[in-house]
């Protein structure tokens, strides 16, 4: 069985990635389980630059097949910000309450058809050989008036999907992952991974 590298700490990742890649013949491994450490700097300009370049330094540093990922929130009426600095949104160290007032105050009074948003998110999956493959998954909706819901982590409570009429925090984790960004991406990353050339 083939080993694959989850070029991320962020445990509700891990768990979507695992869920989604369940019966492919992969062994999966976190930077937690492996204790890798490696800080890679996110240089790039857009999501698909900042997940190959992590993609890239992991699979070198480790020798493996390796998967990372770069997402975000875009919100139109802001020049779609925060974008791929969603992670660090405010400061690295500001709370997610802390981000949902910030970004409901500056849409204060604007109507839903003006708070149109999305998440985005770019799977780089790359080999030491240098060899990667980049996809994308979107999920499209409106920023919510309000936080709502308790599932989901980052900005899922303030992302509302208007066809479901429910924040993406208010979701099971099984429905979120059908519907989500990443849970799109990922997907996709599972069909490169059914074909990927051996080393």
């Amino acid at each position: 069985m083939r080993t694959l590298l989850l070029a991320t700490t962020n445990s509700h990742k891990v768990e979507e990635y695992s869920a989604i890649f369940a019966d492919l013949p992969f062994t999966l491994l976190s930077l937690t389980g492996l204790q890798l450490d490696l800080d890679v700097e996110e240089t790039g300009t857009t999501f698909e630059e900042n997940a190959t370049l992590k993609a890239l330094a992991y699979t070198h540093a480790s020798g493996m097949l390796s998967l990372a990922d770069d997402s975000g929130l875009e919100i139109d009426a802001l020049g779609g910000a925060p974008g791929i600095y969603s992670a660090r949104f405010a400061g690295p160290d500001t709370s997610y309450e802390e981000r949902f007032r910030i970004i409901l105050e500056q849409l204060r009074g604007l109507p839903v058809a003006q708070r149109s948003a999305r998440f985005r998110c770019v799977i780089t999956l790359a080999d030491p050989s240098g060899y990667h493959r980049s996809v994308e998954g979107v999920l499209e909706g409106v920023i919510a008036d309000a936080p709502r819901g308790v599932h989901g982590f980052g900005y899922d409570p303030i992302f509302l999907v208007p066809e479901l009429g429910k924040t993406t925090a208010e979701l099971t984790p099984e429905h979120k992952n059908r519907i989500s960004h990443r849970g799109h991406a990922a997907r996709l990353a599972r069909e490169l991974l059914k074909d990927w050339p051996l080393a």
